[in-house]
């Protein structure tokens, strides 16, 4: 997976407690009853709400691939929101985060030091204040969560805390192959 967005939606899934819904039925069900009403889960999908309404009574109940995976998807988005927010807190306040990057990574340092990029498999630990700058970007979007990222990996890997190579003004994350993170 090469978004963060995407990875840090995969790791708020790994904290839910129960499996979401699997049949198409249960998921429109579902669908319906978070968002109110079958004419909102019909927009929302891109079908009609006599389409959604023969879901629920379960008239219909194989979809179309390019529909079942929309299904999942919405599901999986809004399945245990309370789980997932209390994760996220417990990331930012107290456990922080796991990172696994593949990416090339370059610097911007004073002048005499090599800072071209290179591609570096990166695994390390975030400390919480970095997981919830992290997750705070998401918001902001794609190219904010990228910065946040790049940030902590200057202040965690480059700099240690710290300890080392002070002058490192920015890190840039390009190409990035693969990132994951783990709670």
């Amino acid at each position: 997976m090469r978004s963060v967005g995407e990875g840090l939606d995969r790791v708020l899934d790994k904290a839910v407690t129960r499996k979401p819904p699997q049949s198409a039925g249960a998921q429109v069900r579902f669908l319906v009853k978070q968002l109110k009403g079958t004419r909102a889960v019909a927009a929302l999908l891109g079908v009609s709400q006599r389409t959604v309404e023969r879901y629920v009574k379960g008239e219909i109940r194989n979809p179309r691939p390019e529909l079942a995976a929309r299904l999942r998807e919405e599901t999986r988005r809004r399945w245990q929101p309370r789980v997932k927010a209390k994760a996220r807190r417990a990331a930012g306040t107290t456990d922080g985060l796991m990172i696994d990057v593949r990416a090339n990574l370059g610097y911007a340092a004073p002048a005499g030091t090599t800072d071209e990029a290179r591609e570096r498999h990166l695994t390390l630990a975030l400390p919480p204040h970095h997981a919830e700058r992290i997750f705070a970007a998401r918001e902001q979007g794609e190219h904010d969560m990228r910065r946040a990222v790049a940030e902590a990996l200057r202040d965690v890997y480059f700099q240690q805390r710290g300890t080392r190579a002070a002058s490192l003004e920015e890190v840039r994350m390009l190409n990035v192959e693969h990132i994951e993170f783990d709670l």
